[in-house]
């Protein structure tokens, strides 16, 4: 017997052998000119990552295009890939292996896009086939056999109007958009103002994409979700530039993944074939293949959806950016708070400032109130009221002119409970997970294993009774039920009943809203109460600051102005800087304060940052060939980790190291830190890593 023959028992089939599919005589005839094709082959190992050439059979010639799928043999099996180049002679010196087919003749992976993508995985320490998985939506046999009305077939749409009145209030934005108009290729970083209808963030959007199109070039527009890709269409549509239809050309397409695999290949179709001018979608969409791109936009760059979750885990202010930089196009970062990383693009004097000036923010602002402790010591024990008399008193006054959003910052019932007696959190006898509850019956269950807790007993002092530490939506929505009969209660947010509301219409209700699912009332909220303000901004990570501002922001910029009456009133004792911010509506002086701290204590953006977490040997072992001039490693310390059901804890627990580097430096910690994960692929190194260059947080 030898080393590699597979034992069977007697009387029993040995296993299967595929016969490798044998090619004839006329599919290794290679084609007439440019025989060779460089293929980027869709494998993971970073030691991979590099065109492979095939050869081209003549029967494959036409079909053969830079930009197509197509399958070829590697490692003893059929995989996919993309065709990059097509070239004359080979650098592989012996016998190429031939494409085995063309999947399709569509060229999906255009000259523009490979260039951002190489350069995304670059940038990111990533591999180009992570990137273009990203970019490059799957195939929709079905779809792709549909034909759209191109820009000589048929009616087109019309160029939009000219005009951009919601740019008028702030400095510098009626130059940029005159700049888009003229074909230029101005960049700006924007800190939006609520309005009326017409003078709000999705028309200022739908505005500059009207002068772009105006100007004879594409555009694309970026925001974190649906809802807001459902605004900004609306908004175009009242801008002159209708949604796309494929028996015209022109117009605007949504390009979602949520929307479906045959929808977003569509959309992406659309893009492709110059069919559509502006495409406007989530995170994946700031790669569609939009032609003669003009204008790129990042509305509320601070939100953690435009980070994406997977390697080479990039982020959509980032990528708009490297490709505003690489089209040459207009970029424009938009949001009604300001991040630290847009505020470096200003200081850095790559972008320029777009805002208002302090008198036409006051009138378009309304009345913002902070009821901290200090502020309530007047009200004696009722200052401790989770509602206090002030807050109680607006939200019963305000009714009466319309609805008034309530955002509470915690989902559920009441997600976290603790003992009553010590105050100790309440943990589940079996898995150690936190309790909390989940409606009205009262009964205790685990966040993590889900056990009923019915016969619980605290461990630090054996009391049996609980109190709540967190009250979700629900339970707020319950109470302010019970405290205003009558008055219709509305809850939005992902796990409520009725979902996340889009809008809410203009009459007398109380809408309970978790941040970022906020609906939105045509002629806008007559007040606004942020609870739980101290528990809004208890998060320890390095933007916590910053982001708790632009959520209560976010919410407060659906209020009407102080001059019809509306207000916004902040609960609770939150950190000094974020509640100063927001009653002074103030963003960007807050992201200029937090990234002079930065710089000084060097921490992103003033540096740059790569994280390396797993198991300390396989950590160490890609540090070890990280060698970049300037870099100081942090660590590497145990990751905090939950035990899984079952489990006290975890024995060997995770660790995790930063590499950190001047700004200047960058572009080398991403080569050797790619460099050291490819040799760590060939290598075949055991334990898994995840290895993050500039992570959205440090925690």
């Amino acid at each position: 017997m030898t080393s590699g023959e597979q034992l069977v028992l007697d009387g029993v089939p040995g296993p299967r052998r595929r016969a490798r599919p044998r090619l004839g005589a006329a599919a290794l005839e290679p084609a007439e000119h440019l025989p060779v094709a460089r293929v980027l082959v869709d494998v993971s190992p970073a030691h991979l990552d590099r065109p492979f050439e095939y050869l081209v059979p003549a029967r494959a010639d036409d079909a053969a295009a830079p930009g197509v799928r197509v399958k070829v043999r590697f490692g003893g099996q059929d995989v996919d890939g993309y065709l990059l180049e097509r070239a004359e002679q080979a650098e592989h010196v012996g016998q190429l292996a031939p494409l085995r087919r063309v999947v399709s003749p569509e060229p999906v992976l255009t000259p523009d896009v490979l260039t951002l993508a190489r350069a995304v995985a670059d940038r990111w320490a990533g591999t180009l086939s992570d990137v273009l998985r990203l970019a490059v939506p799957a195939r929709h046999a079905r779809t792709e056999a549909e034909r759209f009305a191109g820009r000589g077939d048929g009616e087109a749409v019309g160029p939009p109007a000219a005009g951009a009145p919601a740019w008028a209030p702030y400095r510098g934005g009626p130059a940029f958009v005159q700049h888009v108009l003229a074909g230029g290729a101005p960049r700006a970083v924007w800190t939006a103002l609520p309005g009326a209808p017409g003078e709000r963030w999705d028309d200022a959007v739908a505005q500059a994409v009207a002068a772009c199109v105006l100007g004879g070039r594409g555009a694309l527009v970026v925001v974190p979700d649906a809802r807001d890709v459902a605004r900004v269409l609306d908004a175009l549509a009242r801008a002159g530039v209708p949604a796309w239809s494929p028996e015209r050309a022109g117009g605007a397409v949504r390009l979602a993944a949520d929307d479906g695999p045959a929808a977003r290949y569509r959309a992406f179709l659309a893009a492709l074939r110059g069919s559509a001018d502006v495409v406007v979608g989530t995170r994946a969409s700031a790669f569609a293949p939009v032609h003669d791109l003009g204008l790129v936009v990042c509305w509320d760059d601070g939100d953690a959806l435009h980070a994406e979750p997977r390697a080479p885990y990039p982020h959509v202010r980032e990528v708009l950016a490297l490709r505003s930089d690489l089209a040459g196009c207009a970029l424009l970062v938009g949001g009604h708070g300001r991040t630290v990383e847009a505020q470096a693009l200003v200081e850095s004097g790559w972008a320029k400032e777009v805002a208002a000036d302090r008198a036409t923010t006051r009138a378009r602002t309304p009345r913002v109130r902070a009821l901290t402790s200090v502020e309530l010591a007047r009200e004696g024990p009722a200052a401790a009221a989770r509602l206090p008399s002030p807050a109680w008193r607006t939200l019963r006054d305000r009714l009466a002119d319309g609805p008034v959003l309530v955002q509470v910052p915690r989902a559920g019932y009441v997600p976290v409970v603790a003992c009553g007696r010590c105050r100790a959190d309440a943990r589940c006898g079996t898995c150690h997970g936190p309790l909390g509850i989940t409606g009205q019956d009262g009964v205790p269950t685990c966040g993590w294993c889900g056990r009923l807790a019915t016969g619980w007993r605290c461990g630090e002092c054996g009391g049996t009774a609980l109190r709540s530490v967190r009250v979700g939506s629900e339970r707020t929505a319950e109470e302010l039920g019970r405290a205003f009969p009558g008055v219709p209660v509305r809850v939005s947010g992902a796990r409520a009943s009725g979902g996340v509301l889009a809008s809410v219409p203009d009459v007398p209700a109380v809408v309970v809203a978790t941040p970022g699912a906020e609906p939105v009332a045509p002629s806008g909220y007559a007040a606004a109460l942020l609870l739980d303000a101290a528990v809004g901004a208890s998060g320890a990570g390095l933007g916590a600051t910053v982001g708790v501002l632009r959520r209560w922001l976010t919410a407060a910029a659906l209020v009407r102005p102080a001059d019809d009456g509306g207000q916004v009133l902040l609960v609770g004792d939150a950190p000094e800087r974020p509640t100063q911010a927001l009653v002074r509506w103030d963003p960007a002086g807050l992201a200029a304060r937090e990234s002079a701290e930065r710089a000084e204590l060097g921490l992103p953006p003033a540096v740059r940052v790569a994280a390396v977490t797993g198991p300390r040997d396989a950590v160490e072992a890609l540090l070890a060939r990280v060698d970049v001039e300037g870099a100081e490693v942090l660590g590497p310390v145990p990751v905090p980790t939950a035990p899984a059901p079952g489990e006290l804890a975890v024995l060997e627990p995770d660790v995790r190291a930063l590499v950190r580097v001047p700004r200047a430096r960058g572009a080398a910690l991403a080569r050797a830190v790619a460099a050291s994960l490819a040799v760590r692929s060939a290598r075949r190194e055991g334990g898994s890593l995840r290895v993050q260059v500039d992570p959205a947080d440090l925690t």
